[in-house]
């Protein structure tokens, strides 16, 4: 490549011009009067260029580029060898439209040379692009640019988001601009700095006033404030991404990231970042220019080394997702199918374990729910002992645990790799005879027997052969009252079944953005509400329903009324029960089982145990029936793990050289829920487990009420108000 150096005489340009315009000669010889000539009557304002509108209004319609080449002038504000390929300049006197972005990308196509660098004056000239929704200079196959002085670096100006406008509004009138989060900005982190399967880069992500919250956990699924809501979460994140792929486990603008000090959780306010403001992959990018550090994360829920009601009521129940813990390939029993979902290695099992029972007896509660423990019996060598026997080791006598066996069905439950189970304190509760499993449907379907329309195409489905985990229901008494309790796992949103098939959702979210195998789920529901719907007593349903809030499956199990709904809900097709045939075809749901939402009752909608792609929301749930949901002293979803980066987990794998801690952050990717209860007769333990302060915000404390705030804000969220640039 031949630099193009322009002399200052070759420019036309005298010394009673600004510093600004007197170009460095590095290669006079290189001028030729067919130069591009870097004189104020050709120069174009970065403001111009950008425009206020979503793209460049020098990009012809219909194309992605203009029709002439532009020449504009700034000083480099960062370089991008690996992520852009170029380098970022800004217009030091931003004397254009304060609605138009005075920075821009040079899109150089590989490493800019090295005399570019930052506060370097720079004209360059080239056409203007939008690749894939970004502006930018392109120069790359004719690198026409003059090198000025190195005048010093700019000084970032403030991300401000100004009142009615959306962040990706503010974030493209900023596109290509050096900026800094201040605490005016209040940018929070929604996505902890984690492993981001999109791209498989370490990052994370930010949003304005609040972290978002997924639209189904508040809203009913395609109600008109669900595709509001779902809207604005999308014009609402900012990318925080280092300029090249860091290493697994490396921060490369927080340098002291770690696990007991130096963490970074979901609900931060993030300050005092610098970075150029970029787009890809339909998101805007804020690549740093700066290093920080973790007084520039304004904590509004810091950690707690224990539930605020782990001494409240007078028995506790927890459910608590134990993220695949796994003993078979280190001398445990084995599973039904022979499959390790957990630890590859011995001393990960040992800190997955350790960090569980660190959080487990934080808890302190009497009956413990688990889900993903592996399903490997309940003897001697079996993860439910090996899990018990640790605990039990770190607590006094009258506070053990046992667990409840199931001794039918070859001592399994189920026949996944994965089930679920229960842990429970003698002293406190007693059993009221056997644990009884709850099998749960499965969905069979040969291929070719069904057929959709794709266009002119009659296709025939693929076999599908799914199954969920099934439940386990045990009652318990305490002095002379009745508890059941139901443990559940239902299936995941991941892998589709026929519904998602037929329509069209193989590979994409659902229209209604319930994740697929939703009419799998509600089939689920229906089931756990036909079992315990006679009971006699106080029922607690609990457990990882993989239904957010207002979804389907939750609906079926509380308050859903067909006749005051417009949705209709409807179980899958082609399911069985026990290996006998339950329904050929999906029937509608026509009134819930009328349980209650204990998290709702107590807090509102908006609560959270988990984190998917940048959108809190409960996973896990408590539901009651009346006479358990009229016990409700508290609720409270500990949050130690959604919150957290799942670079804090046991596993190594993309985490490097991190080190990890045994501490109980991360101890799983779900957050334990914690219900007190009163059982005023009960004979109970009243022993204490550590000094617990109270919190009069309860388990929502000030990031829920952040979250409830701009639900509020959001209501009004307009598509006119989005910026089209998606």
């Amino acid at each position: 490549m031949r630099l193009r150096m322009l002399s200052a005489v070759s420019l036309g340009i005298t010394l009673s011009m600004p510093m600004w315009l007197q170009a460095k000669t590095v290669n006079e010889a290189a001028s030729t009067a067919s130069d591009v000539l870097c004189e104020a009557a050709s120069i174009t304002p970065i403001s111009q260029i950008q425009g206020t509108g979503s793209s460049s209004p020098f990009v012809v319609e219909g194309t992605n580029e203009s029709v002439n080449e532009l020449t504009t002038r700034g000083v480099v504000t960062a370089r991008a060898d690996r992520l852009y390929k170029g380098f970022f300049i800004q217009d030091p006197l931003a004397a254009g439209s304060p609605l138009a972005s005075d920075g821009i990308f040079v899109h150089w196509g590989a490493s800019a040379p090295a005399e570019i660098v930052p506060g370097m004056e720079v004209c360059v000239t080239g056409k203007v692009q939008e690749y894939s929704g970004f502006t930018q200079i392109n120069i790359e196959q004719q690198q026409k640019f003059t090198l000025g002085n190195h005048v010093g670096e700019l000084a970032a100006t403030p991300l401000l988001v100004q009142e009615g406008q959306s962040l990706a509004q503010t974030l493209e009138r900023f596109e290509g601009m050096k900026v800094v989060l201040t605490t005016a900005s209040d940018m929070k982190v929604t996505r902890s700095f984690s492993l981001d399967y999109d791209s498989y880069r370490n990052n994370m992500v930010l949003s304005h006033k609040a972290p978002l919250m997924k639209a189904t956990q508040v809203y009913s699924p395609l109600s008109t404030d669900a595709i509001a809501l779902h809207s604005a979460n999308i014009s609402n994140q900012l990318v925080v991404e280092s300029d090249y792929k860091a290493e697994h486990g490396e921060v490369p603008y927080f340098l002291n990231f770690n696990a007991d000090n130096g963490y970074i959780r979901i609900g931060d306010t993030l300050t005092n970042i610098e970075g150029v403001i970029g787009y890809s992959y339909d998101q805007y990018r804020l690549m740093p220019t700066n290093s920080i550090n973790a007084s520039d994360f304004i904590r509004n829920q810091d950690r707690t080394a224990a539930p605020t009601i782990a001494n409240q009521g007078d028995i506790r129940v927890a459910s608590f997702n134990v993220l695949n813990f796994f003993n078979s390939e280190f001398g445990g029993d084995a599973n039904p199918l022979g499959h390790n979902r957990g630890a590859k290695v011995e001393s990960e099992m040992r800190l997955q374990r350790t960090k569980i029972v660190n959080a487990m007896a934080a808890m302190n509660a009497d009956i413990i729910g688990l889900m993903e423990v592996e399903n490997n019996g309940f003897g001697e060598l079996s993860a439910i002992q090996n899990l018990v026997t640790a605990l039990n080791a770190k607590l006094p006598a009258e506070l053990a645990y046992q667990f409840v066996e199931v001794t039918d069905n070859s001592g399994f439950v189920g026949s996944d790799a994965i089930a679920v189970g229960i842990l429970y304190r003698p002293s406190v509760v007693t059993l009221d005879g056997k644990a009884k499993v709850i099998p749960t449907p499965e969905q069979h379907l040969e291929e070719g027997v069904i057929t959709r329309n794709n266009g002119d195409v009659k296709e025939t489905n693929p076999a599908y052969h799914k199954y969920q985990r099934h439940s386990l229901m045990q009652a318990f008494m305490i002095d002379e009252q009745k508890l059941t309790i139901v443990v559940n796992h239902f299936k995941s949103k991941g892998s589709g079944c026929v519904e998602d098939w037929l329509s069209f959702n193989e590979e994409s979210e659902p229209v209604d953005l319930q994740g697929k195998c939703n009419a799998f789920r509600v089939s689920a529901a229906k089931v756990i509400g036909e079992s315990v719907k006679d009971i006699e007593g106080d029922v607690l349903v609990i457990g990882d329903l993989n239904a957010y809030g207002k979804e389907d499956p939750l609906a079926v199990l509380t308050d859903y009324d067909a006749a005051l709904s417009e949705r209709v809900i409807k179980t899958a097709s082609y399911t069985r029960l026990n290996g006998v045939e339950y329904e050929a075809t999906g029937q509608v749901i026509d009134k819930g089982y009328g349980f209650i939402n204990l998290n709702t009752q107590a807090h509102g909608a908006a609560t959270y145990s988990y984190s998917y792609r940048g959108e809190l929301g409960n996973l896990d749930h408590a539901l009651g029936n009346a006479s358990l949901a009229a016990r409700l002293v508290a609720i409270e979803d500990w949050h130690i793990n959604a919150v957290e980066s799942n670079l804090f987990e046991y596993s190594s794998k993309y985490t490097g050289e991190l080190a990890k801690s045994d501490n109980v952050y991360s101890s799983s990717d779900h957050d334990p829920v914690l219900i007190a209860l009163a059982y005023p007769q009960a004979a109970v333990s009243k022993v204490k487990v550590g000094e617990i302060k109270q919190n009069a915000g309860g388990s929502l404390g000030y990031l829920g009420l952040l979250l409830l705030l701009t639900l509020c804000l959001r209501r009004t969220f307009t598509l006119q108000n989005e910026s089209t640039h998606h």
